[in-house]
């Protein structure tokens, strides 16, 4: 089976159009140099030439400092790491107190309920026994007791006395763990480029970490509380309260070539909770721990409600290293950038900006204008209409009965008419006898079966809806009774001649490839006698009347012809290049 087929054998290329233009030729280099110099700017800033890999990362944290606070009906405690640390610390984030709220003595027992909104009774029968709620310090024993002078409130069985404090105190009891340092301690790895890393730098001793400053040196791990709470936008004192949450965000932007290797952690700090306590149901931070101890063979705790700060140490970022594939691919997506440059010159070419005669050129050279194979447009002339229609080729319908879709004037072919107005000359040696053979022939084969579409009663009968045209619109004399039409469509002489004048060196050939010649030569001739210049887009067709006579002047010696083969004419061929 052939390979055309299937296309394997075939290559497709664009064409080109080249202007010679100083003017445009500036203008396209210096876009192009203007393009290049933006890509390679975008490549280096954006390092499109390296390969890149995520950060896997760890963090501790080791939080250092001591406050003294006086606490009502405690007095003065000295509070270090492990008290105001927490209970426990989550991953990649570490917990301060700034204020509390301390309930001592709890024992094991039965008292009072906290007065609040719904919890006030007047006598048992408001208290259930066995009930609590969300709200509650303890299970309801069924009494209603006194809470104080005015108020009585359910009895529970909880630790008693109960918490009775709901606001922190102001200002903040661990106010001074503003100046509270925390030392980070982050490790990194890029897994794709088996790479290791971490914060606390090689170059960085036991002398170093003992006395940086963040203030100073930004690489420094070690944070002071107030100075991370400050970065963040917020005032320490006004956080201490109620506490929150801060974030500590470290970014890793690493570039692993060795003449460029660059690979240092970056600190910035951020609230994340919502600051608003009067817009925010339940603000800040807080959680409850207790203290218990034995007093005299009893059980007995300290409660603590503690409020502090947060901070969450989040670590992102990426490394990059060079690698030629994704230089590649950098290069390849980048090349369509190049097409701004032809459609911005294309655009100029087309506006009143450029010059219309020069836009109009670069355009006929560059656009051709191709019509769908199913749809057919043909050009038909009549002898009594001084106008081209360009009508669509029917099937089912008469070509002479299509409605055109356009009606434009015809177009002169020049050359053809000064070849007409040199053959009308006198020539005062001609032959009479060749006078006589130009006269026109009478039709011995007329029938007087006339189709209904023909207006000429010369017209053949055909069942082909293309080749059903007359060369009249309405009824008059057939054009083939012209003298003109023997002088320019079927005088040998003048066919001849034309056939010598495209091909001074033909060979005669045989009789039947002579006069297959000779026939497609008066076709041409008809067409550029009636038709012109035919629409770029449009096929020339011969009415029925003049192919019959044509045929019937040089007839096919196996009386087999082509019939309508619609091509186009752009410019006329070599007269046995095929039958229209």
């Amino acid at each position: 089976m052939p390979c055309d087929l299937f296309g394997f054998c075939k290559y497709e290329t664009n064409k080109l159009v080249r202007i010679q233009s100083v003017r445009l030729g500036s203008l396209k280099w210096a876009l192009n140099t203007a393009i290049l110099v933006v890509i390679c700017i975008m490549m280096l800033w954006n390092r499109n030439y390296q390969q890149f890999d995520l950060v896997v990362s760890s963090v501790t944290a080791k939080v250092k400092g001591v406050a003294q606070t006086n606490l009502p009906g405690v007095g003065n405690v000295v509070w270090d790491v492990v008290d105001y640390s927490g209970p426990s610390q989550d991953k990649n984030s570490f917990f301060v107190v700034t204020n509390v709220i301390v309930t001592q003595s709890q024992r094991q027992g039965k008292c009072p309920e906290v007065p609040s909104k719904g919890r006030l009774c007047r006598t048992d029968k408001d208290c259930e026994k066995g009930h609590w709620d969300q709200q509650s310090h303890g299970i309801q024993t069924g009494s209603c007791v006194k809470f104080d002078v005015l108020k009585k409130t359910c009895e529970v069985s909880a630790w008693c006395p109960v918490e009775a404090k709901t606001k922190p105190p102001r200002p903040a009891l661990l106010a001074a763990a503003e100046n509270f340092t925390v030392l980070i301690k982050n490790n990194i790895r890029f897994p794709a480029f088996n790479y290791i890393r971490r914060n606390i730098l090689p170059e960085m001793n036991d002398a170093y970490l003992r006395s940086c400053q963040r203030t100073g040196d930004p690489l420094c791990p070690i944070f002071r509380l107030g100075d991370i709470v400050r970065e963040a936008g917020e005032k320490f004192s006004d956080i201490a309260i109620e506490g929150g949450v801060i974030g500590i965000q470290i970014k890793w932007d690493c570039n692993l070539d060795r003449l460029s290797r660059r690979c240092l952690p970056r600190y910035s700090f951020r609230r994340l909770d919502e600051k608003e306590s009067n817009k925010t149901l339940y603000p800040g931070l807080n959680f409850r721990y207790a203290k218990y101890n034995i007093v005299n063979g009893v059980e007995e705790r300290t409660l603590y409600k503690a409020f502090g700060i947060r901070f969450d140490v989040m670590v992102f970022g990426h490394a990059g290293k060079f690698s030629f594939i994704q230089l590649i691919i950098y290069i390849g997506s980048t090349l369509s950038y190049y097409a701004l440059t032809t459609v911005l010159i294309d655009w100029l070419i087309g506006t009143s900006c450029y010059s219309a005669e020069v836009g109009q050129n670069y355009s006929e050279k560059k656009v051709e204008a191709v019509q769908d194979k199913q749809k057919c447009i043909l050009c038909v002339s009549y002898v009594d209409e001084n106008n081209i229609r360009l009508v669509k080729r029917s099937q089912k319908k008469s070509l002479q009965d299509v409605k055109p879709m356009l009606v434009q004037p015809r177009e002169e072919n020049t050359g053809h008419l000064r070849a007409v107005l040199s053959l009308l000359q006198p020539d005062a040696n001609a032959d009479p006898k060749a006078e006589q053979l130009l006269a026109p022939k009478p039709d011995p084969n007329s029938s007087p079966r006339r189709p209904a579409w023909c207006k000429c009663d010369r017209c053949p009968p055909s069942s082909l809806p293309q080749e059903q045209l007359c060369c009249r619109r309405s009824d008059g004399a057939c054009i083939t009774t012209s003298p003109l039409f023997e002088r320019l469509v079927l005088c040998r002489s003048l066919l001849e001649a034309v056939l010598l004048y495209r091909d001074p060196l033909s060979p005669l050939g045989d009789r039947g490839g002579q006069t297959t010649a000779l026939r497609h030569c008066a076709y041409t001739q008809y067409i550029s006698w009636r038709i012109g210049v035919p629409h770029e887009d449009a096929h020339p067709v011969i009415p029925s009347c003049c192919v019959r006579r044509v045929r019937e002047e040089y007839p096919s010696l196996d009386g087999q012809y082509s019939g309508l083969t619609p091509a186009r004419m752009a410019s006329m061929q070599a007269c046995n290049n095929g039958e229209l």
